[in-house]
């Protein structure tokens, strides 16, 4: 079987079913594993990623009025090209792809527009759509069937969600349970909705904002400054810890923050947004498992990657 993934959850769910050898292209974000990055890239962002936090959200919005402003059949937000002509040289049987988010990711629509003008071959399309931790792993039964490794995904999934049970067991126990705030974009600020709460519960914390299996939220200065949260994460989607604390001069030039008591006790983290929490496959559980670290301290013996996260060291 010949596979495309335009979606790095999904290289990542293929490559723990054992299956990479049968991976023979992928889009421009899917890095992991790194065995990935020699495989042929059949997707390109058509926005400028390399400017500011602001001017990438201001793309996107230019977009999204640009694409309500066409006739209402052809309405869609596409910020994602496909090669076609590389996709039809890689012949591929079966494409994954994503109706979860169209700024995210290469979408389902993007991925029909592209398989409509392939020639002689109509691979199957198996879309994922993640809201929540329950749906990633609906995702990874979804996957495992696509590659008729099924039960092998059930295996999978069983091994998560105990790994998960035993966090959520180990930090209900704490006696008293951190006050967090997820900032899943800083400029402007937007919190971490999704499958993002959930995690923040699991790893002992109160979700301050955002709510699970609903999209991430605009986060207005002011409700940050009047929750006044014990804990502050950092992990812009799509960035990675470098770029994330480029980003941090932004937050401390806004109006309040060296106040927050986040700041004041050094209890803000930066984390790589990329590889984990915004990446709706099977590390969203090591996500969980670094955030009880940050949240907890080494005591939580789940310290993982620690090239990955960083405490902020504010002025």
């Amino acid at each position: 079987m010949r596979l495309v993934s335009l979606l790095a959850s999904a290289t990542e769910m293929i490559a723990a079913l054992g299956c990479l050898d049968q991976l023979v292209g992928r889009s421009h974000e899917c890095d992991y594993p790194e065995a990935v990055r020699a495989l042929p890239v059949v997707s390109q962002a058509l926005i400028n990623v390399e400017t500011s936090s602001a001017e990438i959200d201001a793309q996107v919005k230019a977009l999204s009025r640009a694409a309500q402003e066409e006739d209402a059949a052809l309405q869609a937000l596409s910020i994602y090209r496909v090669d076609i002509e590389r996709l039809q040289a890689l012949r591929p049987d079966v494409i994954f792809t994503q109706t979860q988010c169209e700024v995210c990711a290469v979408s389902e629509r993007d991925v029909s527009r592209a398989v409509s003008q392939l020639i002689g071959i109509q691979p199957r399309i198996i879309s994922l759509a993640p809201y929540r931790l329950a749906d990633v792993w609906e995702d990874v039964l979804r996957v495992g069937t696509a590659l008729e490794r099924t039960e092998q995904a059930r295996q999978l999934v069983a091994g998560y969600q105990t790994r998960l049970d035993r966090l959520r067991q180990r930090t209900a126990a704490k006696p008293e349970h951190p006050r967090v705030a997820v900032l899943e974009w800083l400029d402007p600020p937007m919190a971490g909705g999704n499958w993002t709460p959930e995690l923040v519960e699991m790893a002992g914390g109160v979700n301050l904002f955002g709510e699970a299996g609903v999209h991430s939220p605009w986060l207005a200065w002011d409700d940050l400054l009047a929750a006044d949260p014990d804990v502050i994460i950092l992990t812009p989607c799509g960035f990675t810890l470098e770029r994330t604390l480029q980003d941090v001069p932004l937050l401390e030039a806004r109006p309040g923050w060296s106040g927050l008591r986040a700041v004041q006790s050094g209890r803000v983290f930066a984390v790589d947004g990329n590889q984990y929490f915004n990446r709706s496959g099977p590390r969203l559980v090591e996500s969980a498992e670094m955030l009880a670290t940050l949240l907890w301290g080494e005591e939580m013996g789940e310290n993982r990657d620690q090239s990955c996260w960083q405490q902020v060291r504010t002025r």
